[in-house]
């Protein structure tokens, strides 16, 4: 209970602040501003505010260290928007946010790192609605560049989807787009694959879609509800949040969130309201349980992680069950040894969109994955005869009661190949072999120096015949660039 006050009380210290410093940011940003970030390193630095003081442009830390220039919503400090700076940046005073016609991130010594290249611009705002827009002179101004065209991971109300845009995962693996009459969700699954894990397509019971009519777009409305529209007013879908036509006077917004789900959220002054999943059951999410997982459904929609090798009774934790990297035919010295998983029992949470062949025997499915080198596995259905392929590392499967859905998997186990082990060990000898010949030829030089340099100091009286052969020509040699590399070969 004490731990719990002790956190409510610095989360309403830090919201204090932040609206404190929001009220006090510019409202507008005109030609010649510059900013840069405190040396405090604060959570939230404001620099623009919208009228209404929900809203705020500032540099925000993110992972204790990171810069990212962010609108947030005050009252939460929740992130709403951020500029692609890549790479990321570390939060340091040599960075700065300017306003020269376009808003602009540069570094003193890197240069221009992030710019929304509208040169013509003659102010940046922050909107009533969370829209960073950079505006020209006129009645009204023109809109050249606006935050509401390029999203990250986050809709809020009334801000239009269209084609050309998507929202990615703040973990970079899962994204949104529309497709010609669907909102689809995708899984980056590595080996640059591109999995459809969830599509929503468009019932078109208010308005129809017209072929060559233009794409369409998608919104969040305040109502409660994501609509699907096609140059019309009249929504092609809608998809219904829990708060459906309550009149709640709230502010709402879709996110796609790290484990593949798409959320709605209301504030309700205080805190962030879950009021929607595109996924409500668990199991059904991309990955739940990570790589080589399988998930055990409950009764409430809920699930429980295991692996697929059974064999592993203490799972090392959400995505340790397998190694998901590398090349079945030709392994990297990193990739571990190949096994092979089979087990009855299982089957994908999103089958209906995965590719897919016929008319197979479980033989024949497993056979055209054997010898395929870009197949991670197959999942048979005896019953259907259904074979689906895994051309990308196999992810949570789902447990079923159904013995007929066999799958058929290729793992690699942690840790260097036997043979590259080998190998290794050879090459050290090798190179412990060449460092002692390397060693020994300096120590050689050094003497041969040496005894030339008590040559010459001892002059021509007392010199011995062999001595006197050595010349300064040869001492010149063990300085050049042959001798250099041997030094420093020996010494790496």
């Amino acid at each position: 209970m004490v731990l719990l006050l002790h956190g409510a009380i610095a989360v309403l210290v830090l919201l204090i602040l932040l609206l404190r410093s929001a009220q006090a940011a510019e409202t507008e940003l005109l030609l010649g501003f510059a900013a840069t970030p405190s040396r405090s390193r604060p959570p939230f630095q404001p620099i623009l505010t919208d009228p209404t003081g929900n809203f705020s442009l500032g540099f925000l830390r993110m992972d204790q260290t990171e810069l990212a220039l962010a609108v947030i919503h005050v009252g939460s400090a929740e992130p709403l928007w951020s500029a692609e700076i890549a790479p990321p940046v570390k939060w340091s005073d040599r960075i700065e946010l300017s306003f020269n016609g376009s808003l602009v991130i540069s570094d003193r010594w890197a240069g221009v790192l992030w710019s929304t290249h509208s040169d013509d611009g003659a102010r940046a705002v922050l909107l009533n609605t969370s829209d960073l827009q950079v505006q020209s002179n006129g009645a009204p101004p023109a809109v050249l560049w606006r935050s509401f065209n390029f999203p990250k991971n986050t809709l809020v109300q009334n801000q239009n989807f269209t084609s050309t845009m998507s929202l990615v995962s703040t973990n970079q693996l899962y994204t949104m787009r529309l497709g010609y009459n669907f909102i689809g969700l995708y899984a980056n699954f590595g080996r640059g694959k591109q999995q459809m894990y969830w599509k929503h397509k468009a019932l078109e019971a208010k308005a129809s879609i017209v072929e060559g009519g233009g794409p369409i777009y998608a919104r969040v409305n305040p109502d409660g509800f994501l609509s699907m529209h096609q140059n019309s007013t009249k929504p092609v879908d809608i998809e219904t949040f829990s708060i459906f036509q309550r009149l709640v006077n709230s502010f709402i917004i879709l996110r796609l969130e790290s484990d593949g789900n798409l959320k709605g959220y209301y504030w309700n002054g205080s805190a962030w309201i879950t009021d929607y999943r595109a996924i409500t059951d668990f199991c059904e999410l991309p990955s739940p349980c990570g790589l080589y997982g399988l998930c055990s459904r409950d009764n409430g929609g809920g699930g429980s992680c295991t692996c697929l090798d059974t064999k592993r009774t203490e799972p090392e934790g959400l995505g340790k069950c397998g190694h998901g990297s590398g090349d079945f035919c030709r392994p990297s010295r990193f990739d571990g040894s190949l096994q092979v998983l089979r087990m009855t029992g299982v089957e994908l949470p999103f089958k209906e969109l995965m590719w897919d062949r016929t008319g197979l025997s479980l033989e024949q499915c497993v056979g055209s994955c054997e010898g395929n080198c870009s197949c991670w596995g197959v999942v048979f259905n005896n019953a259907t005869g259904f074979c689906y392929v895994f051309d990308y590392p196999i992810e949570t499967l789902v447990r079923v009661a159904d013995e007929s859905k066999v799958g058929y998997f290729k793992v690699r186990e942690k840790g260097w190949t036997k043979a590259y082990e080998i190998g290794h060990g050879v090459g050290v000898v090798v190179w412990v072999v060449i460092g002692l010949a390397a060693l020994g030829s300096v120590v050689a030089a050094t003497v041969y120096v040496d005894r030339w340099r008590e040559g010459r100091r001892r002059g021509v009286t007392g010199q011995s015949e062999e001595e006197s052969k050595i010349v300064p020509g040869q001492y010149k040699d063990l300085r050049s660039a042959s001798f250099k590399s041997i030094e420093m070969g020996s010494g790496s």
